[in-house]
């Protein structure tokens, strides 16, 4: 059944210009929760020169499967080509693994931000300056070093930033409390 659905990826040598097939990855990706939308049926039949719908349908299918793939399993550009059988066309192969490369970084954003996926915090460190300044001046210079365990995001960030005296204060009242909160419920007996 698989070669059935690579034999329909020569259809998009149907289309006129390379931007039309950038469209139709794109618009794929856009609808990939809600399916393609009749109006971009449309177009992408025009766009390939096809007059039937159900020989639309199998190229699609094909199409998501290789986005699906680039995106989840973080394919390198290198080994894009792998994923089509030896039959696909050499023009073609080169043609899809240099759009889907192109959007792959983008798609990955895109997954991570509707997985709300948040970095853990893996080091901190500060450095108290500017003790006797005025309030507004730095009091605290602190670096933070999140690592993100997200499937195909993985790295290093620093963040750094300046605290004022008084939000210095305010930011140890609140981890005060907090700690005090989490002290209180550990003496809290379990049958409660």
């Amino acid at each position: 059944m698989e070669q059935t659905v690579w034999g329909h990826l020569p259809v998009l040598l149907r289309a006129t210009t390379k931007e039309s097939i950038e469209y139709i990855l794109q618009a794929l990706w856009r609808t990939r929760k809600t399916g393609l939308h009749s109006a971009d049926r449309r177009i992408i039949l025009d766009m390939l020169q096809l007059q039937n719908e159900s020989d639309l349908d199998p190229l699609l299918v094909c199409l998501r499967m290789l986005i699906r793939r680039c995106v989840y399993e973080n394919i390198s550009k290198d080994d894009i080509p792998k994923l089509f059988p030896g039959d696909v066309l050499p023009e073609l192969q080169n043609l899809l693994t240099l759009l889907l490369h192109k959007f792959q970084q983008e798609w990955q954003e895109d997954v991570l931000k509707d997985q709300n996926i948040v970095p853990r915090l893996k080091a901190m460190t500060w450095n108290m300056t500017n003790q006797d300044k005025e309030s507004t001046d730095p009091a605290a210079a602190i670096n933070l070093k999140l690592q993100s365990d997200a499937r195909f995001h993985t790295g290093e960030l620093d963040v750094k930033f300046q605290l004022a005296t008084d939000s210095l204060e305010m930011m140890l009242k609140a981890m005060y409390n907090v700690r005090d909160q989490f002290s209180t419920m550990d003496e809290v007996p379990n049958g409660i």
